[in-house]
C-alpha cells in the first residue's frame, strides 16, 4: 500500500453528552476513492468537519503530505487544498455561477472587476468538470446537480488536492449521478485524494477503491480491497447485526376507504388526479424527478391550494385550504426537506416533538402543560428509539435519521387518519431505515392510511401494498404488490411510455 497523503491519527471529538469520534485513525492515498460508510450518528460528518476546519479535534492529528495541519476555519482548510462538497451546498444564491466560483479572489484590472475575464475563467473552470452551463446564470436558477458541479469546479480552481463528498447523490437523478461519477474518475486520474461518504451500497461498489466502516464514533474496519466483499458484509459491520430483509414487509388487513381524492388539480399537476387509500394500507407513489409526486402531497395537505377536485376522509368531504385544516382532519405530512420544512433547528428535541399537539394539551390554548410535554416526549423518544443525550438537546445537533424520528414522534402525538410521507428515508442509514419501516407498518396496522413517496424504487416495491405511478403531473398506472416489478413501474414512469404495460 502506498504512503497515505492524508492521515487521521487518533482523532477524538466530544459534544455535550455524546462522544462523536473515539480515537479514529484512517489513511487516504492519492488517486483513490476511499469510501466511508456507517449509520447516522456514526461520526462520518464530524470527521469531515474536522478535516474541513469546521470543528477542531479534542485530541489527535490530521496530517497532509506528512505535515500536521490544524485548521482554525473552513477558509484555512480550503486555502490548504481541502474541499468538502456538502450535502447542503454552500453557495450564495443571489450571485451568479461565475461570482460564486471566484468569490474572494475576483479577477481585477486596476482594482476594478474584470467581467470579461471573470466569465472566461468561469467557463474554463466549469468545462474542466464537463459542465456547459452559462456562468452568468444566477445560482438560485441552477439545478442541484449544476450547483454540485459548481462546487467541484470551485474546489479545483483553488487547486484542491483533497476532495470530500458528503452524500453527493442524495438529490440527483441517475443520469446526473453518472456524470458525477465520471468527474470523480477524472479526479482520480489527476492523483487527487477522494473521500466519499454514502449510504448507498451500490455506489460503494461502483465508485470506491477502499472502504472504512464507522459505528458509534469508532472505526470498525477498513477494507483496502472490495473484491469478495458483499453488501451483507458491509451492513453487518455498519449495524453490528444481520439485517436480512431491510424492508421487513408485514401484510395487514385492509379496512374501509379512509382517503378519497377525486379530480384534484393544482400546481405541478397536469391532469385531474383521483385515487383512494384505505385504512391499514400503504400506498407507494413513484415517479421520476418532476413527475409531480411532492406537488400532489402538498395539494392534499393544503400547503398548495387545489384549483379543483374534492377530498373525502371516511366518506365525508373536507375543505382543506391550509395545513392547519389538514392536521385538524388528521392528515399529516412528513416533508421531503426535513431541515427546511420539518424541524425547528434552534429548538429542543422536546419542543419539536410537542409542537403540534400542544394546541390540544395547553390550558386555554396559552398555558403549556409542562408535565404532559415531559411525559409525552420521553415516551416518544423511547418508542421511536431517538438517539439524543437529553430531551433539551437542540434538534439540529442530532443525526438526520434521529431528526426524522423526532418529526415522526411529533405526528404520533396527534390523532392521525392519513400519513403522507415524502422521501422518509432519504439520507438515512440502513439501521434507522429498518426502524422507520417498522413504525410505518405499526401505524398502518392501527388503521392509518399511509402514502409514501420515494425516488428509491426498491423502497417503494419493498414497503407498499399497492403502487401508483406518476409521470409529467399525472397518474399513469396502478399496480398491486404482486404485479409491481421494477420494469413495469419504470415503463409507467418514463415519458412517452406511460400506459404501456
Amino acid at each position: 500500500m502506498a504512503e497515505p497523503f492524508l492521515q487521521f491519527e487518533s482523532i477524538t471529538k466530544s459534544f455535550p453528552g455524546v462522544k462523536a469520534l473515539d480515537n479514529v485513525s484512517i489513511g487516504f492515498e492519492r488517486g483513490k476513492v476511499h469510501g466511508i460508510a456507517g449509520e447516522n450518528g456514526a461520526g462520518k460528518s464530524t470527521l469531515l468537519n474536522i478535516l474541513s476546519g469546521i470543528y477542531r479535534a479534542d485530541s489527535g492529528a490530521v496530517r497532509i503530505g506528512g505535515r500536521d495541519c490544524s485548521f482554525g476555519s473552513a477558509h484555512d482548510a480550503f486555502m490548504a487544498g481541502v474541499a468538502k462538497i456538502h450535502q447542503e451546498l454552500f453557495l450564495v444564491p443571489e450571485m451568479t455561477a461565475a461570482e460564486n466560483l471566484f468569490l474572494g479572489h475576483m479577477p481585477q484590472t486596476c482594482g476594478v472587476l474584470n467581467k470579461k475575464r471573470l466569465l472566461e475563467s468561469a467557463r474554463e473552470a466549469l468545462s474542466a468538470v464537463g459542465e456547459e452551463m452559462d456562468p452568468a446564470t444566477g445560482v438560485k436558477d441552477l439545478s442541484t446537480a449544476q450547483r454540485q458541479m459548481l462546487e467541484i469546479a470551485k474546489a479545483l480552481s483553488r487547486n484542491a488536492e483533497i476532495i470530500a463528498f458528503d452524500e453527493p447523490t442524495s438529490s440527483l437523478t441517475s443520469r446526473e449521478t453518472e456524470k458525477l461519477f465520471s468527474v470523480i474518475d477524472n479526479l482520480k486520474k489527476h492523483g487527487k485524494v477522494i473521500i466519499y461518504v454514502t449510504h448507498r451500497m451500490e455506489e460503494v461498489f461502483r465508485i470506491c477503491d477502499s472502504l472504512t466502516i464507522m459505528r458509534d464514533g469508532n472505526k470498525i474496519v477498513t477494507f483496502d480491497d472490495l473484491s469478495g466483499i458483499t453488501t451483507g458484509d458491509i451492513i453487518k459491520k455498519m449495524v453490528g447485526r444481520d439485517i436480512t430483509d431491510i424492508f421487513g414487509y408485514m401484510p395487514r388487513k385492509k379496512g374501509p376507504v379512509m382517503l378519497d381524492v377525486d379530480g384534484v388539480m393544482g400546481r405541478g399537476i397536469k391532469s385531474p388526479v383521483s385515487f383512494t387509500a384505505s385504512q391499514g394500507e400503504i400506498t407507494g407513489l413513484f415517479g421520476l424527478v418532476g413527475a409531480g409526486r411532492t406537488e400532489l402531497l402538498k395539494l392534499i395537505y393544503g400547503a398548495n391550494k387545489a384549483s379543483s377536485g374534492t377530498v373525502k376522509i371516511n366518506g365525508v368531504p373536507v375543505r382543506i385550504n391550509s395545513p392547519i385544516d389538514a392536521i385538524k382532519n388528521g392528515i399529516i405530512l412528513l416533508p421531503e426537506d426535513r431541515k427546511k420544512e420539518g424541524i425547528i433547528p434552534v429548538r429542543s428535541v422536546k419542543e419539536n416533538i410537542n409542537l403540534s399537539a400542544r394546541r390540544n394539551t395547553s390550558f386555554l390554548g396559552i398555558v403549556i402543560d409542562g408535565k404532559w410535554e415531559e411525559k409525552n416526549s420521553r415516551e416518544m423518544v423511547t418508542k421511536l428509539k431517538v438517539k439524543t443525550p437529553s430531551l433539551e438537546q437542540l434538534i439540529q445537533n442530532l443525526s438526520g435519521g434521529n431528526q426524522q424520528k423526532a418529526i415522526l414522534a411529533r405526528w404520533l402525538s396527534e390523532e392521525i387518519n392519513v400519513l403522507l410521507l415524502d422521501e422518509p428515508t432519504r439520507g438515512i442509514d440502513v439501521g434507522a431505515k429498518s426502524e422507520i419501516y417498522s413504525f410505518i407498518y405499526d401505524l398502518a396496522q392501527s388503521g392509518v392510511a399511509v402514502i409514501i413517496v420515494s425516488s428509491d424504487l426498491p423502497e417503494v416495491l419493498g414497503v407498499s401494498d399497492r403502487v401508483l405511478v406518476m409521470c409529467e403531473g399525472a397518474i399513469t398506472g396502478e399496480l398491486s404488490r404482486h404485479e409491481a416489478t421494477s420494469e413495469k413501474v419504470m415503463k409507467l414512469a418514463l415519458p412517452g411510455k406511460a400506459g404501456m404495460h
